[in-house]
């Protein structure tokens, strides 16, 4: 992991952490910087690290295959955490949120739906979209 992304990961979980983000699930990317990401989040968030969950399907892909992923979850689940790569992220972030979405590296999109079904998710909007980044105003 980059500097950079070893400065800002921490900074960005304790921002989560502040909004009362408690991840029923995390889903990662197999790459080291996705998964070291996710793990420092995770750790931020009281996650453990053991429980992250890599799916291959998180990389090299696209924003069709993300919300594939998406729609598969189980609807236990209330809050999930995807970590993976752009430009595929920002693409599914700017496809959910049909809002311009800014995604450099260690950014979070936080989307909430009022829905009871993963499987709705990309056919219906988000009751709240926050986007947050670590050099953020």
């Amino acid at each position: 992991m980059a500097d950079r992304g070893k400065r800002d990961a921490p900074m960005m979980g304790k921002h989560l952490a502040k909004r009362q983000v408690k991840p029923d699930l995390i889903l990662s990317s197999p790459a080291r910087r996705a998964l070291s990401t996710a793990e420092i989040i995770a750790k931020e968030l009281n996650y453990r690290a053991e429980d992250i969950v890599v799916d291959d399907r998180l990389y090299a892909t696209e924003a069709e295959t993300l919300l594939g992923v998406i729609g598969e979850l189980g609807d236990k689940l209330k809050c999930v955490m995807l970590f993976g790569h752009n430009p595929e992220f920002t693409d599914l972030a700017h496809r959910l949120s049909n809002e311009p979405a800014l995604m450099p590296t260690c950014a979070v999109a936080q989307l909430t739906f009022e829905t009871t079904s993963w499987s709705s998710i990309g056919s219906t909007k988000p009751a709240e979209v926050l986007f947050d980044y670590p050099k953020k105003g």
